[in-house]
């Protein structure tokens, strides 16, 4: 998969066995390889809603198929397997825009989502038997097509005697919340607004694209949070809506981005303290959906986060605090990869749309009912 940052192709190659209510999930190996900036730009500017011709639309499907081509062949030799011992590949693709419904007093507006990557493609070159385009059977059901993460945090992170909720801060966040003993329908779980996205749109913005991400968090370090920007960040209706509930670059992408620029430009701030007010919206925006979706119906034992925004010192900081007395840990405190789960997540639906196993949880999307995601295209490998 590749996700809203669309900084590269997260691939991971795993073992799974079992059924429905019990799976053994073993991660054999796992990459990123990243995207060449000139690709990475062309996504983020069909994603937010630019003009572009549809040529560059159909082009693209077919250019990140081949880089999901490269990072299958890549991954499987640098793992030792043959792509003749690999039974299936789920392929997420790469989103370019996500219009979950909008509901009002009990109606909803027509919902539609589109993810490039063309599935024939990648089976025809992998010989390898391709399910992907897994959001859609959720939203024909009446879902919001996502979050599809919380099926595998269910199988990984359950428990009998500790609530937990599963953070993943990508460019995008989302939470899941697994009460002690629940079953998987009884799963809470939405996008909580933005993780990365911002900060990273802005540093590109501020250095011209020399840098993507702020490394180390050594931009928001040397500023300081502007109370009065932040506090208008937290005013976002998203924040405030009721669950179910997704989001992406859409909402979070080139529109807030502007006004933040504009805003700031009037306070005279500097482009560090920029970056440290985005980078505390993050963490701030995670507890307002906490405070007013999960915390009323219960408590949490214990925060697992995930995703790259593990890697910003300052952004886990200020969750911790703002969670505190939660313990707050991140997946390789427990002994899971924070970049490979999201990638393991669409292996494990694959092979549960083989087996006609549902994959959503309607608990979470809103669909009607449970049902099998995907569409399967068949390799050669195995006849």
């Amino acid at each position: 998969m590749s996700g809203t940052s669309a900084d590269g192709v997260d691939a991971a190659l795993i073992d799974v066995r079992g059924g429905s209510s019990r799976l053994q999930i073993r991660l054999i190996a796992f990459e990123t390889y990243a995207y060449p900036r000139s690709l990475q730009r062309r996504l983020i500017t069909l994603a937010s809603n630019q003009a572009l011709p549809v040529s560059v639309l159909c082009q693209l499907n077919f250019e990140i198929a081949e880089y999901f081509v490269d990072a299958t062949t890549r991954l499987a030799e640098q793992a030792g397997v043959p792509l003749s011992g690999i039974h299936l590949i789920g392929s997420h693709g790469q989103t370019v825009h996500h219009l979950p419904p909008t509901r009002r007093r009990g109606k909803s507006t027509r919902a539609s989502t589109l993810q490039i990557g063309e599935s024939a493609l990648i089976a025809e070159r992998t010989g390898i038997t391709t399910i992907a385009d897994f959001r859609t059977r959720d939203i024909a059901a009446g879902g919001e097509g996502a979050p599809l993460t919380p099926y595998l945090h269910y199988h990984l992170f359950k428990g009998k005697k500790k609530s937990r909720a599963v953070i993943n801060i990508g460019g995008i966040s989302n939470v899941t919340v697994l009460r002690a003993g629940a079953s998987i329908d009884q799963t809470l779980a939405f996008d909580t607004g933005p993780g990365n996205m911002l900060i990273d749109a802005l540093v590109s913005r501020f250095t011209n694209n020399r840098k993507t991400f702020d490394q180390n968090a050594t931009m928001a370090i040397k500023g300081k949070v502007c109370p009065e920007l932040l506090s208008d960040l937290l005013r976002h209706p998203y924040l405030k809506r009721k669950p179910p509930k997704s989001t992406g670059r859409e909402m979070f992408g080139q529109v807030i981005v502007d006004k933040i620029l504009k805003k700031s430009e009037t306070l005279g701030l500097s482009r560090n303290d920029v970056i440290a007010t985005v980078t505390a919206y993050t963490p701030e925006s995670i507890l307002l959906n906490f405070k007013g979706f999960i915390l009323k119906t219960g408590n949490i034992d214990e925060v697992i986060v995930g995703g790259g925004g593990v890697c910003n010192p300052v952004l886990m900081a200020r969750l911790a605090e703002a969670l505190a007395p939660i313990p707050v840990l991140s997946y390789e405190d427990i002994g899971h990869n924070s970049r490979a789960i999201e990638a393991m997540c669409f292996a494990v639906l694959a092979h549960q749309t083989w087996h006609q196993r549902p994959g959503n949880i309607p608990s979470v999307t809103g669909a009607r009912q449970p049902v099998v995601l995907g569409k399967l295209i068949p390799g050669g490998n195995r006849g």
